[in-house]
């Protein structure tokens, strides 16, 4: 069936931030008539959480408000698409995937995104498929417009690779996990960060725990999944200083490739070997973490550590955005304060402990 806002969820309260001019962009969001007026509200939301971000809020709370904001944007694209075109009378549903469906997006964002839908065989799927890709083509497109660029790898539900029915998109996840190879392990990075977004949410759902259910049963493949998140080490030197590369921006730390991307491929494993539905990384370690062999106080240190890693982020990217400069997510050392220098020190050497605790599971 056509998906309808009642379908969707409830919007969250802002997280931990109550503030007025959220509400507004909310309200205005829900309100917009056109591609037009959501892209103008998406501009002023990013506007205003740069400035949030420049102030030094935290850092989930940040990658939580913009991550909302964008929730609201992408449905109510949608919802202004549907009527524009002829959807079949089945059940399907908009998946978020990646850092969207983990609620940790930036200033620097892609479209990551998927569709599934309900057919009976392969041959009513390809022709539903026909149906849906028009659709979903120009919701990518839209999505574009408001802000949300085309993802480079084309992980997108206009793509017929990922709008697929229940039964393709569960062959998929059987083939990645039965048969890996490196494009399988890059997949892994993506799609088991799945988050239905708009439409028959039941169906998204169904799809996470048939997901769940094939990795907790296929250890082997969290072995390989383990050995390809250690491929990104921690930038410390023998002495536990941060080492810099030279880039484009100077000598830098992608504080995303080096950083966060460590929490959040531990994290992934560590809920997926626990059969744990969790999306966020932050509660994927709070949930995961001790069936995983962490400590309390080892999990609050990865929550922390994260969280720090995404406001240097953040605020490094509205600074970009202020000068008119194209945000990255490369932070210099030597342009930060003394205790925020000190802080990814320790930030990196927290991200050094969870691949040692990934090591001793898999034994790597």
């Amino acid at each position: 069936m056509p998906a309808s806002s009642t379908d969707s969820p409830r919007d969250e309260a802002w997280p931990g931030l109550p503030c007025k001019a959220l509400d507004v962009l909310a309200q205005r969001c829900a309100a917009a008539a056109s591609t037009e007026d959501v892209a103008a509200v998406v501009g002023e939301a990013g506007r205003l959480v740069a400035g949030y971000a420049a102030s030094g809020l935290g850092g989930h709370l940040l990658a939580g408000l913009i991550s909302a904001l964008n929730d609201r944007a992408v449905r109510r694209v949608i919802e202004i698409t549907v009527p524009e075109h002829r959807l079949p009378a089945v059940a399907w549903c908009w998946l978020a995937l990646g850092s969207e469906g983990r609620h940790e997006q930036t200033f620097v964002t892609d479209q990551d995104n998927g569709l599934i839908f309900s057919a009976a065989d392969d041959a009513e799927a390809a022709a539903l498929r026909e149906l849906f890709l028009p659709f979903a083509r120009d919701v990518n497109e839209r999505l574009d417009r408001c802000g949300f660029s085309f993802c480079k790898g084309e992980v997108m539900a206009g793509n017929p690779r990922w709008c697929l029915s229940f039964d393709e998109w569960r062959r998929c996840f059987i083939d990645w996990v039965r048969r890996p190879d490196p494009l399988a392990l890059m997949h892994a990075t993506i799609f088991f960060d799945l988050r239905p977004l708009y439409g028959d949410l039941a169906l998204g759902e169904a799809l996470q725990r048939s997901v769940l259910h094939l990795t907790a049963d296929t250890p082997a493949f969290l072995h390989l999944m383990a050995a390809n998140a250690l491929q990104a080490q921690p930038p410390l030197g023998l002495l536990g200083d941060v080492v810099t590369e030279a880039g484009e921006h100077g000598e830098v730390v992608d504080l995303k490739k080096y950083g966060a991307r460590i929490f959040v491929d531990a994290a992934r494993i560590f809920a997926l070997a626990k059969g744990d539905g969790a999306v966020a990384t932050r509660d994927r370690l709070a949930l995961a973490g001790a069936a995983a062999g962490m400590t309390e106080e080892e999990v609050a240190a990865g929550r922390d550590a994260l969280s720090h890693l995404l406001r240097l982020r953040l605020a490094r990217q509205a600074q970009a955005l202020a000068r008119g400069e194209t945000p990255h997510h490369g932070v210099v050392p030597e342009q930060l304060h003394g205790v925020d220098r000190a802080i990814l020190r320790e930030c990196l050497r927290e991200a050094r402990r969870v691949q040692q605790r990934l090591k001793l599971n898999y034994a790597l």
